[in-house]
């Protein structure tokens, strides 16, 4: 069987001028990065035509099984070309963090992947080290500013921003620098943030314009003096050059599909600690130039979709046509208590027990956002027509269809199926509205995403996320969205409960703002900003030979 980059390297790409015709965009519209990749002005996302059909693409709680959301979103929109539609797909950066980590690529898998693969898990077009450098810019800033003697009074024990590096590496959560004295700088203890987790991504990928990334950027908040003022970028007058420093960054970068279909590949905010979507502006400029597009969130519908529908949507104007729950028999198998060993024999009790995780999705897509949806089972060949009769007739109780995606063997031609009811279901009428109203008390809207998306029954504050929300209400921070920061594995904080549980505690063990992006982030359980690497890192089977290509990236 062929790997996921063997399938990628014998591809024959169209270049990236063909790709831009196919959607409308001349030579002079975009900027040449090699033969197959290009950066979109932003003056596309303004041009005064119809905006096309979103789609969004989510999926139930994974596990370690698999579910398939990237290749699913990928393949889907290679069906929707197949079916004779103008479709656009757009989707976040992979972090060198999951890379090299335990995840390996992410760039879709099988024959239903991005191109090109090794490019765009590997630095890409620089983006990531342009946000890297803009937030690290910030911090020598800021540190510079109290060596030189703090006129802004910042109080070295209240600095909020953290350096940042798109890797994982657990050393640096807790450091202390400015060490040596002198001229060394003013010692403090410090850490370092994934970059993907950083404010700087939220701000770069929530921007709609250069002058909005810049006021953006001056509202992040970096620290408090001691009478608890906060102390914004712009108070250290560092939203210009940081401005400078993502000027290409927040252009969207324009890659294909295996099957050539048009991709924005373009930021990458983690899901389980940041809001989990690709960039505003590449959604609004793929919805220019296709008629229906088809985006992804990160991790589960509790997470990525509970964020794209309740921030993106919220910032942007948004309104999604339709939505598509991704699954596989062998995950809710996983869910219903079943070791991965045993995955590949039937066992319809086990999937009876974890069935409920997925109906929880599904409903809270159709009832809490009003949102049509479709549940998308990516077909193994140990799933017997049995555990697929199953999930069909326990969807069909909420009135939602199903349909088999096999995209990651056949491409484009194993979501055609996907792609005609994901068009039905855009023509239907929706009724979409928010899990919460954004002016309510932050702790009102922490417990509406508890008991309405989570299934939880209370939420618990610890000493410090009490105070911090306090603090943040009397300094008018308190009517924004909420960023839940919590474990992927599980609707609870608790990782460990699987499939579907209920009446739960979420505990809040830390509040913080993000002013920049316009959200207030609730860190849960023992969720971290800075992930570590795996006994075995996906790094040590990754290679390149004397010909410059490169193996085991998936």
């Amino acid at each position: 069987m062929k790997t996921d980059i063997e399938i990628a390297q014998e591809a024959k790409p169209l270049h990236i001028r063909d790709i831009a015709a196919k959607v409308g965009l001349s030579e002079d519209e975009i900027e040449y990065y090699g033969k197959n990749k290009a950066k979109v002005g932003l003056d596309i996302m303004d041009r005064k035509t119809k905006e096309g059909k979103l789609i969004l693409v989510t999926a139930i709680t994974p596990t370690p099984a698999g579910e398939g959301k990237t290749t699913t979103t990928i393949g889907l929109a290679d069906g929707l070309s197949r079916i004779g539609k103008k479709v656009v797909v757009a989707l976040r950066e992979p972090s060198l963090g999951p890379v090299f980590g335990v995840k390996g690529g992410a760039a879709g898998g099988g024959y239903a992947q991005v191109i090109p693969m090794e490019d765009i898990n590997l630095h890409f077009t620089g983006d990531f080290h342009a946000i890297g450098a803009a937030n690290n810019l910030l911090c020598a800033m800021l540190d510079n500013h109290i060596f030189q003697g703090n006129e802004l009074g910042i109080d070295p024990e209240r600095i909020t921003l953290r350096r940042c590096v798109d890797m994982n590496d657990r050393q640096l959560r807790f450091i202390e620098d400015g060490l040596g004295g002198g001229k060394n700088g003013v010692p403090r203890k410090d850490g370092y943030d994934i970059t993907v987790a950083s404010e700087v991504m939220a701000v770069l990928c929530l921007a709609t314009s250069l002058s909005d990334l810049k006021a953006r950027l001056a509202r992040i908040i970096v620290g408090y003096t001691r009478e608890g003022r906060p102390v914004t970028a712009g108070d250290l007058k560092a939203a210009g050059a940081m401005c400078a420093l993502l000027k290409d960054a927040l252009k969207p970068n324009l890659v294909q599909t295996l099957e050539g279909t048009p991709a924005f590949v373009h930021g990458g905010p983690f899901a389980n600690i940041a809001h989990g979507c690709n960039s505003i502006v590449a959604t609004k400029t793929a919805l220019k130039l296709g008629d229906y597009v088809v985006t992804e969130a990160g991790f589960g519908a509790d997470l990525g979709a509970e964020k794209f529908l309740d921030i993106k949507c919220r910032f942007a104007g948004l309104k999604p046509s339709a939505v598509v729950v991704v699954a596989t028999v062998r995950a809710l198998k996983m869910h219903g208590g079943l070791p991965k060993t045993e995955l590949g024999t039937e066992n319809l009790s086990a999937l009876q027990e974890g069935l409920p995780n997925l109906l929880r999705h599904v409903s809270n897509i159709k009832n809490v956002y009003g949102l049509p949806a479709v549940v998308a089972v990516n077909r193994f060949p140990t799933d017997t027509d049995a555990e697929i009769a199953l999930v069909i007739e326990r969807c069909r109780e909420l009135g939602v269809n199903v349909c088999l995606s096999t995209v990651w063997a056949e491409g484009g031609k194993g979501g055609e199926e996907l792609a005609r009811e994901v068009v039905r279901l855009c023509k239907e009428k929706s009724d979409f509205k928010f899990c919460y109203d954004e002016t309510l008390p932050i702790k009102e809207k922490i417990k509406a995403i508890v008991t309405k998306i989570y299934g939880g029954r209370e939420v618990a504050y610890t000493s410090e996320a009490e105070e911090e929300i306090g603090r943040l209400e009397a300094l008018g921070f308190g009517k924004t969205p909420v960023c839940m920061a919590k474990t992927q594995y599980s609707f609870s904080d608790d990782q460990t409960k699987l499939g579907a549980p209920r009446d739960f505690t979420v505990t809040v063990r830390q509040v913080k703002i993000s002013a920049g992006a316009g959200f207030v982030v609730a860190l849960t359980g023992n969720i971290l900003t800075m992930p570590g690497l795996p006994k075995v890192p996906a790094a040590e089977k990754i290679d390149v030979d004397d010909n410059g290509v490169i193996s085991g990236l998936f």
